[in-house]
């Protein structure tokens, strides 16, 4: 159990709801439960703290226990529209539609034009099979809402779903007009393309729009191969199939039909090891197997070969074709009998099948299929050839997706490419075996040496997150510290910073800059609380930022039409002074190398990027072999159109360990 710690005075429910809420933002979602329990604790009758952790566990997929609290708290408040819109998508997920709608429909009683609540309750009625109620909460929903992008989204797959492919194609040529960006539009017409029309060419187009939105989606790229597999794009399909291994290495399928396609071109080694990785895989796949047999046939390893038609043959004893391959391969490798006997083998039951008409029928609607894939759930062994498809058909492909953005804040479906982040003093560091620590200063080592701090200091821009038993630890930590200072030791800057480092890591930002406020009242020369200081207050306005985007997102509307705790001002003012900590820091010690990599990432969000490229210069001149600073500087270069930097920057980066760099140079080359 945690306890609040006092620091000029006991701290407030209020405040614990607060720092609660800023680590569920952050999505660090067990400190945050931590925070919930204890104003729980102290205000069980409140209704918000319930709210709030059920969030948290939803987030860490405790659908039981989000249950659970969305329901303690509408006992607590049967007012609040928003949780009913949790409690909804929980059951949602849990496959209780009957008691989403309830809570839908609930929630709308008290926010009848909430649009979240709206296109959700039509996606549940669809999932229950109740069409008409659906239509009726669509007409509803656009009504108020005449541009909503992704209301028209779900309804282009609510009407794919039953077969109206004309109504499908005219909602998604409505989303791409009202929002150009949504990629699952693009994604979604291009499946459409292939389904109606059989039109693959524009199908392409799509969906090299919908990678060029969404990179990183691997469901985009092993479509795409298949429809550039259609254009007889072979190259551009292996390519493709390149890159879902890299963002998905346990991919089977996708080795299966890379290794089909390396068959097909002549890479027939590449093609074996492909089929290799899908039977280590699932030893059982007789499919990967027989194609290894054939290649290895080609490739004159008859015994390799020979061993993997007698697996297929045990399992398909009546495959005749495998009879024939099998026989051929002990010839080559010199077994006359063994190839004779198979051979004779093959014979008889080509005869049998000559005079069974059923096998002759299917054979011969096999012939005229003219098909080029295979469903997963397809064992015939005669289909080896084919590209592997899913299980589930187009249209359930199509099934609409409910809005389940109920964490507190904007979540980027789309992961973005983003600066390394920045330097800061921690305890912990995540492990990294392709890019070992090795960030020092002679400062921190002077810090570690008074033996005052409950670890060792690192400086890292890799935090790895606390577990449950460190941030009792740190609370806890946190309570000492102000008994020391309360006890008359309030004149030593050291205990001031070490407290500050445990509110920092349990995410009390204010507190913590309140403490380093203090410790450079009294030390100001001590250059890492100037350069810790601007970490807080960055930290401390990122927090702030996000609680606009938390507003906007639970009215159902957009941040910009809510009051923002920081207006524009106040943000501007926030960032110099986070610069003129740094300028500080840098000032006191101008050797210290992570002070002007963390200027130039403030540059760099401040749109002042000519600046950052300046001062990553500085930090890579102090330190040459400095992976972020270059990984940021190629973002900078590329930026400001230098693309020729840009690209040597981030291939060092690469080479320095930071992969993002391979990833984003590969994308830039398929744009």
């Amino acid at each position: 159990m945690l306890c609040a710690w006092p620091v000029s005075a006991q701290i407030s429910t209020e405040r614990v709801m607060n720092i609660g809420r800023n680590a569920l933002q952050f999505e660090d979602y067990v400190l945050s439960i931590q925070y919930f329990n204890q104003v729980i604790k102290l205000k069980p009758y409140w209704a918000d703290p319930y709210y709030y952790r059920a969030v948290a566990k939803f987030s860490l997929d405790d659908l039981d226990g989000a249950e659970e609290d969305a329901t303690a708290c509408i006992e607590r408040n049967p007012f609040f529209e928003n949780v009913f819109y949790l409690r909804g998508v929980v059951r949602q997920n849990r496959n209780d539609f009957d008691g989403a709608i309830s809570d839908y429909k609930q929630g709308l009683e008290y926010a009848p034009a909430n649009r979240n609540l709206l296109n959700n309750l039509a996606i549940a009625y669809v999932q229950d099979s109740n069409y008409v109620a659906a239509d009726s909460v669509y007409e509803e929903l656009l009504a108020f809402y005449p541009s909503y992008a992704s209301a028209y989204l779900t309804r282009s797959q609510f009407n794919l779903m039953r077969g109206d492919t004309i109504a499908a194609q005219s909602d998604l040529d409505k989303v791409i007009t009202l929002d150009k960006n949504m990629a699952d539009a693009y994604h979604l017409r291009a499946l459409l393309h292939v389904k109606a029309h059989n039109d693959y060419k524009a199908a392409l187009d799509d969906m090299n729009r919908a990678v060029k939105l969404e990179p990183k989606r691997v469901e985009y790229y092993i479509n795409r191969a298949l429809i550039r597999y259609h254009n007889d794009d072979l190259r551009g399909a292996m390519d493709d199939y390149d890159y879902v291994i890299l963002l998905d290495p346990a991919n089977t399928m996708t080795y299966y039909n890379r290794g089909l396609l390396r068959a097909q071109v002549g890479e027939r080694n590449y093609a074996v090891e492909d089929f290799s990785q899908v039977i280590k895989r699932e030893p059982h796949n007789y499919h990967a197997i027989l194609n290894r047999a054939i290649l290895y046939d080609e490739l004159g390893m008859y015994d390799q070969a020979i061993a993997d038609f007698d697996a297929v043959l045990e399992v398909y004893p009546d495959y005749a074709a495998g009879l024939f391959a099998r026989s051929e391969a002990k010839r080559k490798n010199g077994d006359n009998k063994g190839g004779e006997r198979d051979f004779k083998q093959y014979m008889a039951l080509a005869e049998r099948i000559q005079v069974n008409p059923d096998v002759q029928r299917e054979a011969s609607e096999q012939a005229a299929e003219n098909i080029r894939e295979r469903r997963e759930s397809d064992k015939s062994i005669s289909k080896y050839d084919r590209l592997l498809v899913g299980d589930e058909d187009l249209m359930q492909a199509f099934e609409p997706k409910y809005e389940s953005r109920v964490r507190g804040r904007i979540q980027d479906r789309n992961v973005q490419v983003s600066l390394q982040p920045l330097f800061l003093l921690s305890y912990y560091e995540r492990p990294n075996e392709l890019r070992p620590s090795n960030a020092f200063a002679d400062e921190l080592m002077q810090l570690n040496e008074l033996g005052i701090f409950n670890h060792s200091l690192v400086i890292t821009n890799e935090e790895e997150l606390i577990t449950s038993a460190l941030i009792t630890e740190h609370f806890i930590s946190a309570g000492k510290y102000t008994e020391e200072i309360e006890r008359g030791d309030n004149n030593n800057p050291v205990k001031y910073m070490a407290r500050s480092l445990d509110l920092m890591l349990i995410q009390d930002y204010a507190d913590a800059l309140e403490d380093i406020n203090r410790v450079i009242a009294l030390s100001p020369n001590l250059m890492l609380a100037y350069f810790q200081r601007a970490v807080v207050r960055y930290k401390k306005l990122e927090y702030s930022r996000n609680e606009m985007a938390v507003s906007g997102d639970e009215a159902g509307h957009d941040a910009s039409a809510t009051v923002s705790p920081l207006s524009q001002a106040a943000v501007r003012i926030e960032y110099q002074l986070i610069l003129q900590d740094l300028d500080r820091a840098i000032e006191l010690s101008p050797r210290f190398v992570y002070a002007y990599y963390n200027r130039a990432n403030i540059h760099f969000v401040t749109d002042n990027v000519a600046q950052a490229i300046e001062d990553y210069n500085q930090a890579i001149n102090l330190q040459p072999d400095f992976a972020d600073a270059y990984f940021n500087r190629g973002l900078a270069h590329l930026r400001m159109g230098n693309d020729v930097q840009g690209r040597e920057d981030l291939s060092r980066a690469g080479e320095m360990g930071i992969m993002a760099a391979y990833n984003l140079l590969k994308r830039m080359d398929k744009q």
